[in-house]
């Protein structure tokens, strides 16, 4: 069992396999935190500053509604759960986060789920893997 557990969450992968491995790292014990993680490029950040007039506040707001379906889940199967949000670098937050959080594992979702034998995992995928001192569950 898994006492505290990072999700780096990318709205581009699929993370529908997620829940349930996190029901069996936690063991649904109440004492077990999972953090939801998601890092707001410093590039797109500057794209909403530009064109919308949002800012990091407005940008968390929709990047939660977007969320809320993954949450939902975590609810249904009775998770303990946080979300937090950065800008920066996802590679430079996620280790820093998992430096600084005191996590037991970082479970991620692999955006590259089809067959590409030359690069089978993400670039931060591959990074966070290679970066971190703890274990990495890597969820296709």
């Amino acid at each position: 069992m898994y006492n505290k557990i990072l999700v780096p969450y990318d709205f581009g992968n699929s993370f529908n396999n997620v829940p349930d491995q996190l029901v069996k790292l936690s063991q649904a014990d109440e004492q077990s935190k999972i953090v939801v993680f998601n890092v707001v490029s410093e590039t797109e950040l500057a794209n909403y500053v530009r064109y919308q007039g949002k800012h990091f506040d407005e940008v968390v707001k929709e990047k939660e509604e977007e969320l809320q379906p993954f949450l939902d889940k975590l609810d249904a199967l009775n998770l303990s759960y946080e979300v937090k949000f950065a800008t920066g670098s996802a590679t430079k937050e996620i280790v820093a986060e998992v430096e600084e959080g005191g996590y037991d594992v970082v479970v991620m979702s692999n955006k590259r789920s089809e067959m590409d034998i030359k690069h089978v995992l993400g670039h931060v995928t591959h990074k966070i893997a290679k970066r971190v001192n703890i274990p990495v569950l890597i969820v296709k």
